[in-house]
């Protein structure tokens, strides 16, 4: 006779399948949802410091606290990277793409994923578009030349995975707008926006 784990609940709408369904301890939940919300910060941090120059990692000029690098003043957050921070094999595709388009395509990304993800809605595509982030950015930097921590694994892959599991185990559903999201008509006819 298979037991039932006492946190375990069944989901209120059973055609919907919920966080609790598949995560049963309710402490489990709530790391995953911190997790979540702390993946979701990074990415929208990373918006609003190259949209603002709030100065923390907005380019070489930090020391001297030049504003003209925040892109709502002229600044290009991903330009000047691929054409001069990229190393590797992929250098010359890195540079030869970088443009306006680049720079609209990286910032929408950075903040489509970070306010899904803190939201808890969307967490499919946010799982794809900010691993298909990752993975080129952990491309253009190319951590396989010696003298990198890990010529493997490194944050970029730890970022793509966790958006993974967050998708996975609808941790959106804790601390978030998941469980409503998962109702609406639209989503409930395409599961990939869940």
């Amino acid at each position: 006779m298979a037991t039932i784990h006492p946190e375990a609940r069944t989901s209120v709408h059973p055609a919907v399948l919920v966080e609790d369904d598949v995560v049963t301890s309710a402490t489990g939940r709530r790391w995953l949802a911190a997790t979540r919300l702390a993946t979701g910060f990074i990415f929208l941090w990373a918006f609003l410091d190259k949209t603002f120059g709030l100065h923390y990692s907005t380019g070489a000029a930090v020391a001297e606290g030049d504003p003209s690098l925040a892109w709502i003043n002229g600044g290009a957050p991903s330009q000047g990277f691929m054409q001069f921070g990229t190393v590797g094999p992929l250098k010359d595709t890195f540079a030869s793409t970088a443009s306006v388009a680049t720079d609209w395509l990286f910032m929408l990304c950075l903040l489509g994923v970070g306010v899904a993800v803190m939201l808890g809605i969307g967490l499919r595509i946010s799982a794809v578009a900010g691993s298909v982030l990752m993975a080129l950015m952990w491309a253009a930097e190319w951590p396989l030349l010696q003298g990198s921590t890990n010529p493997l694994v490194d944050y970029h892959v730890i970022y793509a995975l966790v958006l993974i599991v967050c998708a996975t185990l609808f941790a959106g559903d804790t601390w978030g707008l998941g469980r409503r999201w998962a109702r609406l008509p639209l989503v409930q006819r395409f599961r990939w926006l869940r």
